[in-house]
Formats: C-alpha cells, structure tokens, sequence
C-alpha cells in the first residue's frame, strides 16, 4: 500500500507539475470560460462539493457545460449545449481542475472525486481508496472515459452505476492505491494524453 513517504513524493510531483501548467494554462481557461458563460447564460465555472482524501469535502472547479445544472445520471447530456458537450467530449471541461491539484484538493492520478453518497459511504477495506487524494485522470477513470454514455444505455442508470460501474471502480482504485509507483502515475497521464 502506498506510504506517507510516497504521498509525499505524489504531492511534490503534483506541486511542481502544476506549477509549471497553470500559467500555460491560465489563458487558455479564461477564454474557455469566457465561452461557457456566453453559451450557457451562466457564470462559465461550475463547482460541486466532492469527497477527497480521507473523506474531506472540497469543491471542485469545472467548466460549465449546462443550461440547467440537473445532475440525473444518464441524462447528463440532455441539457448540455453544444460546445457543453464538445467540451466533455475533448475532457477540456476539466481544466479548471488544475486549480485543484495547485491547491490540495487533488492529484493529477487518483480515483475520480465523487459526489457524497460513494466514497464516504466505504466501509472495511475499501476504505484505503480514501488514502489518496482524488485524480483528473486515472485507471478507473480511464476505464470509464465513455461513462455517460454507458450510462445513457441503461434502462436504470442510476441502479447500473451504483451495483456495476461503482463496485468495479472501487476494486481498480483499491488495486491502485496498493500497487502505487511513481511509473505507474506517468503512465497514466501518458495514456490520457494520447
């Protein structure tokens, strides 16, 4: 299982990575948000409490990508406006995220910050995916890039999400936090990149 030491290396890596995309990256988040606040008549950045490292609550800063902030999982879609969903479709939606990493809250690798309701709620064993703070990208996170359209096929997606989608995703990020290497934190930024 990773050590204090190791998280210790994760979060200098994270640090330093983020300093360096920040200003890069600073530009080009304001016309994004620019943008979204034009296209969907709303303030461009959204942000939603999440549950980070050790059960923490945070917020989280996202483009905003919906007309109507209705979260109902499988419709996610319905009211996102065009480039909404070019920005979803691209990930660009979650730059704003490197904030977050700047900050604290979050790493460049980890599970994906859930709303409450998932990762609070572990219990036993499960519970040292909270050991690690939240990722933009990751092994489950990879696994799951079409999510929302999974989701869309189901006849009850909120049912699929918590009985197959979220248990799967439990035992990838628990298999992660166990098997922790600085290599296996490039590969996947490498892989979400590509």
């Amino acid at each position: 299982m990773i050590s204090q030491k190791q998280l210790i290396a994760k979060r200098i890596f994270d640090v330093l990575l983020s300093v360096i995309l920040v200003p890069l990256a600073f530009i080009p988040i304001l016309v994004l948000v620019l943008i979204s606040t034009i296209d969907t008549k709303s303030f461009g950045i959204f942000t939603q409490r999440r549950v980070g490292q050790h059960g923490k609550l945070f917020q989280i800063f996202k483009l905003r990508t919906l007309r109507n902030e209705t979260h109902n999982l499988g419709h996610l879609d319905k009211s996102a406006t065009q480039f909404g969903k070019f920005l979803r479709r691209t990930k660009l939606d979650e730059l704003p995220q490197l904030f977050n990493v700047l900050i604290g809250d979050m790493s460049f690798v980890g599970p994906r910050p859930d709303v409450q309701g998932f990762a609070d709620e572990l219990t036993g064993d499960d519970r040292i995916v909270l050991r690690v703070k939240p990722g933009i990208t990751g092994p489950a996170t990879l696994k799951y890039k079409d999510e929302e359209i999974l989701l869309s096929q189901q006849s009850d997606p909120e049912t699929y999400n918590r009985t197959i989608i979220w248990v799967d995703k439990v035992e990838i990020n628990k298999k992660y936090v166990q098997n922790w290497s600085f290599c296996l934190d490039l590969s996947f930024i490498s892989k979400s990149i590509i």
